[in-house]
C-alpha cells in the first residue's frame, strides 16, 4: 500500500480499523446439574426392602397416595402390631384404610415384611 501526502510531514497516520463484530466470547463450560436426591433416604434394611418392592407406587413417607402415608400407619399402630402388619403386607387386604385393596406380596418372606414394618413404625412423629 502506498500513501501519498501533500504536506511536508512524512509521518503516516494509521487508519483505525473497527473491531470485528462477529467475534464472540469463548463458550464457558456448563456445569452438569446436581443429581436429584430422593426426599427420603435411609440405610435402614426395612427401607431398602421397601425401595426394592413396589410399595412406593402406592405409599409415600408423609403423604397419602393410593394408600396411607407411612407416618399415618406409624401413628395408628405400635410394635405389638408388627406380626399382624407383616402378614397384611404378604397377604394384602382392604378395609383398614378404605375400599382400595393393598396388593398381596406373597413372594416376600415374613422376616423381610417385619423389617419393613419396623422401619414404617420408626416414622412415628
Amino acid at each position: 500500500m502506498i500513501v501519498l501526502s501533500c504536506s511536508k510531514n512524512n509521518a503516516v497516520t494509521p487508519i483505525p480499523v473497527p473491531e470485528s463484530s462477529t467475534e464472540q466470547p469463548a463458550p464457558q463450560p456448563i456445569a452438569p446439574p446436581e443429581p436429584t436426591v430422593p426426599a427420603y433416604t435411609s440405610n435402614d434394611p426395612g427401607f431398602k426392602l421397601i425401595e426394592g418392592a413396589d410399595c412406593l407406587a402406592c405409599h409415600k413417607i408423609d403423604a397419602k397416595v393410593i394408600g396411607p402415608s407411612y407416618q399415618d400407619v406409624a401413628e395408628k399402630y405400635t410394635k405389638a402390631d408388627i406380626d399382624q402388619l407383616a402378614q397384611k403386607i404378604i397377604e394384602g387386604g382392604k378395609g383398614n384404610w378404605g375400599d382400595i385393596p393393598m396388593t398381596p406380596h406373597e413372594g416376600l418372606s415374613k422376616d423381610d415384611a417385619k423389617q419393613m414394618v419396623k422401619y414404617i413404625l420408626s416414622l412415628k412423629k
